[in-house]
């Protein structure tokens, strides 16, 4: 199969030195790209920034912004089998980059933000990809909730979702505990290496019927 993972933070930028970004490593995405070759799949790995080593035996495709990232999936989406959007992508962006870097001056500064464009909602309806479609959910609450209901609106075959406020899983960690969230059942992943979860949600993602 032909795999296309999408990884790590965006950023945003508000000036040549400043931008607005999150707290994303990237393992992840990486482990799951690497997973996937390991199990003798065409991995496609598109990632925003991160200081980790891509995964042998992978293509790689570097980008920064949400918009970068959005292109990049839409150019190279044809003849992908299954697609997991796994970068934490920002939802919204600055409307203007300052060419010249802000100066401090008053004592409040306001920005006016626009939303980036929705990378995992237009898999289906604009990029007309028929693959199988794997989105991520984190979540502070609410977590099986919200992503059943991403599942649905972003007509996806599975979501990942994680309590990304639980210590010692999720945003920069080694390890993280998911639930996998079908149109019929949830796939309860308990707490281990990212690289061990990755594998498992590889080994569900490979059977899901598109």
């Amino acid at each position: 199969m032909k795999f296309l993972i999408t990884a790590g933070p965006t950023r945003e930028p508000l000036d040549p030195v400043r931008y607005l970004t999150n707290r994303s490593s990237g393992r992840m995405g990486y482990a799951l790209a690497g997973a996937a070759r390991h199990e003798g799949h065409e991995v496609l790995l598109i990632s925003g920034p991160t200081t980790l080593d891509v995964p042998p035996g992978v293509d790689f495709i570097q980008v920064e912004t949400a918009q970068q990232m959005y292109d990049a999936v839409h150019d190279l989406i044809k003849g992908v089998d299954v697609a997991i959007l796994c970068a934490a992508v920002a939802d919204y962006r600055p409307v203007a980059c300052a060419e010249q870097k802000i100066k401090k001056s008053a004592d409040k500064l306001v920005l006016e933000l626009e939303r980036t464009p929705d990378i995992l909602g237009s898999m289906r309806t604009v990029f007309g990809f028929d693959g199988k479609l794997i989105g991520f959910a984190a979540e502070t609450n609410d977590v099986i909730a919200y992503g059943r209901d991403k599942l649905v609106r972003k007509q996806c075959d599975m979501i990942v979702a994680n309590d990304v406020s639980k210590p010692g899983i999720g945003f920069d960690s080694r390890e993280n505990e998911v639930i996998l969230i079908f149109p019929d059942k949830e796939v309860h992943l308990e707490q281990d290496t990212k690289e061990r979860i990755a594998m498992q949600i590889i080994e569900h993602a490979t059977v899901i019927e598109a």
